[in-house]
């Protein structure tokens, strides 16, 4: 059984692109069975793999999920570590789990997307100057060790 449907798969996609209407920021979601060192370093790693750090801002956010081990982190880079509240991540990851406690990993996703994009909109706006998406926003579904 695959770890999202086609449908599920979509809405995620769709609230990608919806939260980068509305800024220059990037995000992405990167899912996997197994987290097999720290999630954040995990987060981390996938971050540089998927290209995370090219953005011209550095304001890519990144939402990793280990789906059997039960482990997530939602990181950004420099530029908008710089801009958000201390904690920030932490308040987002607690909203997030919220939903993750009751199964719903689709839901937590949309919940940490949209509060992420509401900050990456208020700190770095959408700007019409053509680099715009410089990232997929398809689900990157990992296969790590």
């Amino acid at each position: 059984m695959a770890l999202f449907n086609d449908d599920e798969q979509q809405r995620v996609r769709k609230a990608i692109e919806d939260v980068e209407k509305h800024t220059s920021g990037e995000v992405r979601v990167c899912i996997e069975k197994n987290c097999s060192e720290d999630v954040l370093i995990r987060a981390a790693k996938y971050f540089g793999q998927l290209g995370m750090q090219h953005t011209r801002h550095r304001h890519g956010v990144l939402i990793y999920l280990a789906t059997v081990d039960r482990k997530f982190a939602i990181i950004g880079d420099k530029g908008i570590n710089k801009v958000v509240p201390i904690d920030f991540w932490d308040t987002t990851k607690d909203a997030m789990q919220q939903h993750f406690k009751y199964g719903d990993l689709v839901e937590g996703i949309l919940t940490g997307l949209k509060i992420a994009g509401e900050q990456l909109e208020k700190y770095f706006p959408y700007q019409e100057d053509g680099k715009h998406n410089q990232l997929p926003d398809d689900i990157a579904f990992m296969n790590g060790n």
